[in-house]
């Protein structure tokens, strides 16, 4: 046998059995018999209605520590939603789940740090006490004192969660400012260059 007829027999050898092992078509019951499919019924609802974030990063006291931090960084004005109401912590517990080992222990040292002063009960004098270290100046050095450069990250990682959020964006939408693509309306660009 040439080897070119023998590929040839062993090609049309292996469709042979496909061919005869082929099912036999079924024909469509009659009209009005109710259909009966092997597939389970699944009921469906919204993604909103059950799509509530469960902290999966920190310890339920850490996140305590950082929902009340992120309301006073970030309230509620105006009918503009702060951090609370556009779930900036429940973003942040996510972000720092898959976030580098060195900015998990930044926040993870700072808000124990934040549990351990007394932080979740403290009255307004004593919370302001604990967050003295957002009132000092800004520099480009970072503060040597860890709970200072949590407060710090903490601060600029819930203003950009809320301000990026679908609830400040439809809000500030329809209060006529506070959205990322209307907030610059009525600015205008200055050439420098000469006409």
């Amino acid at each position: 046998m040439k080897r070119r007829r023998f590929f040839t027999t062993l090609a049309a050898a292996g469709s042979v059995p496909a061919l005869v092992a082929q099912p036999q078509i079924q024909t469509p019951p009659p009209p009005g018999t109710p259909v009966q499919s092997g597939y389970p019924k699944l009921d469906t609802t919204l993604p909103e209605s059950v799509g509530e974030i469960v902290p999966k990063f920190f310890t339920p006291q850490q996140f305590a520590a950082l929902q009340k931090l992120s309301d006073i960084l970030q309230p509620a004005v105006s009918g503009i939603p702060g951090a609370l109401e556009a779930k900036a912590p429940d973003f942040l517990d996510f972000l720092l789940s898959e976030s580098p080992a060195d900015r998990q222990k930044l926040y993870r040292d700072g808000l124990d740090a934040l549990v351990h002063a007394g932080f979740l009960n403290a009255d307004s004098a004593k919370t302001a006490q604990i967050l003295s270290p957002l009132k000092q100046p800004w520099t480009f050095e970072e503060p040597t004192d860890p709970l200072a450069r949590f407060l710090r990250a903490a601060k600029a990682d819930v203003r950009t969660a809320t301000v990026n959020s679908r609830e400040f964006n439809t809000a500030g939408a329809a209060a006529g400012g506070g959205s990322r693509r209307f907030g610059a309306q009525g600015l205008y660009w200055v050439s420098l260059d000469p006409l």
